[in-house]
């Protein structure tokens, strides 16, 4: 009698937002669902599937420079590679040529055939924006602890001349109310603590449902209303579609936290202009007032190009006295880079290399005694922090997040005194801040009642798949 065939046991490396973390969890869980041996070890991988961002250039050579690492262990116990996501759907065809060791590819709209491509293998499709969307239906394998994310949409309708997601990605399109509720409560009963909504342009949640500029509203209350996970959060605000009612909402319901991040890119109404977004210094400076009125307790986050075409010093400088009056608690930046596919990449006015690298490191160093100044504040106060775990430098140390910190780019907490399980909410009294961390001890749980249910599961803290 012969032996049954062995399936094979796959890995996976997923790079980029959250958005592909979540496309990743679903090949995941398509896999485990088709009887495949899921490992969170590359060294104990034959078949490894790549999930690439294509955003912008530095994102792509990411992806690239893995996809040839991983085909340089071909041979040396990997056999099959396979590429997935967004490069697929936009250089597929390159990547087939130039890489003729990829074994596969797993286009946008075929996360669910994932199984049917480690087996047979095959060329990428056709280049063409997604179209598809996964709701509740679809199997995920959570790789996250703790907190977990849930894609409310797809795609993006906004015309920002830098951006070429829509290329690949398609235009908005939405889940239902009742999909996104259904799903919710699969992660809470999975054990998940806090709930993070996500989305190219989250605050146009529901417009293609008729729900105009409440849906996200709409949706959080039905989130609040119908399941008991004590955080929740959105991620990424347009400043043109942002709800002043869900501002009302998270100033007066505990459990949606009490966060924004709105990527403004920049401050300057010229250029902010000729990358199609409207607004100006002024304009944002009174929405971000709003917030913190509406909002007392509101962490501030936000991102900024530095380089676009037609940028002088002057456009730049303002940007600088921006970030002085804004007092974000986080900011993120990165050079313009241009993208094939876009009006920006048509633009004249490039700003030479060096002085694009020049400016980031002076908005990121005008950024630092904000952010110690704002995380200064917080020296003496007890709050609610997720736990997750023992520190990535030092096992002596605990870190977790407080509501104003998103998972993966707000800085940590930082605990070295009493202990809470991994997944839990401890109260926390914060001791010392720096610009990036804070360090703190633990004076007590937050509903201990609820330890329980808030921990993650054994099966999926087993599973987890190791994500680089």
């Amino acid at each position: 009698m012969s032996d049954p065939v062995r399936r094979p046991r796959v890995g996976m490396i997923s790079l980029g937002c959250p958005k592909n973390l979540v496309d990743s969890e679903i090949m995941l869980g398509e896999l485990g669902r088709r009887g495949y041996e899921v490992v969170n070890d590359l060294d104990g991988a034959d078949t490894v599937v790549v999930n690439t961002c294509a955003f912008i250039e530095e994102a792509q050579q990411e992806s690239i420079d893995t996809i040839l690492e991983v085909v340089g262990r071909k041979g040396k116990g990997v056999e099959r590679v396979l590429v997935a996501g967004c490069m697929v759907n936009r250089f597929g065809d390159q990547l087939a040529r130039e890489i003729p060791e990829i074994d596969g590819f797993v286009g946008l709209d075929q996360l669910r055939e994932v199984g049917d491509v480690v087996q047979l293998g095959g060329g990428p499709p056709l280049p063409a924006p997604s179209h598809m969307v996964f709701d509740h239906t679809a199997p995920r394998l959570l790789t996250t602890r703790g907190h977990a994310y849930l894609k409310v949409a797809e795609g993006c309708n906004n015309p920002c001349t830098f951006c070429a997601i829509p290329v690949w990605r398609g235009r908005f399109r939405s889940r239902t109310i009742e999909s996104l509720v259904a799903e919710a409560k699969q992660l809470e009963e999975a054990g998940i603590t806090e709930l993070n909504l996500i989305a190219q342009d989250t605050t146009r949640y529901g417009e293609d449902l008729g729900m105009r500029r409440h849906g996200l509203t709409r949706l959080v209350e039905a989130l609040l209303q119908h399941t008991s996970i004590p955080w929740i959060r959105f991620l990424y605000a347009y400043p043109t579609t942002l709800d002043e009612d869900l501002l009302r909402l998270m100033g007066s319901e505990e459990r949606f936290c009490s966060y924004l991040d709105m990527p403004l890119q920049h401050s300057h109404g010229e250029i902010l202009s000729t990358m199609r977004r409207g607004g100006d210094a002024k304009r944002y400076l009174r929405l971000l007032d709003r917030a913190r009125e509406l909002a007392a307790d509101v962490f501030l986050r936000s991102t900024f190009i530095v380089g676009f075409p037609g940028e002088t010093e002057e456009h730049f400088r303002d940007l600088l006295e921006f970030i002085e009056r804004a007092r974000f608690d986080h900011l993120g930046a990165f050079a313009y880079s241009p993208e094939e596919g876009t009006p920006g990449a048509e633009l004249k006015g490039r700003v030479p290399k060096n002085v694009q690298r020049r400016r980031l490191r002076q908005l990121l160093e005008a950024q630092k005694p904000i952010a110690l100044a704002q995380r200064q504040r917080l020296v003496g106060r007890r709050m609610p922090v997720l736990v997750e775990g023992a520190c990535e430098e030092s096992e002596h140390l605990l870190q977790g997040r407080h509501h104003g910190m998103a998972p993966q780019i707000d800085g940590r907490v930082l605990i070295n005194d009493g202990s809470a399980p991994a997944g839990t909410l401890a109260l926390v009294e914060i001791t010392e801040a720096y610009a990036d961390d804070l360090v703190g001890h633990v004076v007590g749980a937050v509903r201990p009642q609820d330890a329980d249910r808030v921990t993650i599961s054994e099966v999926i803290s087993e599973s987890t798949a190791v994500l680089a």
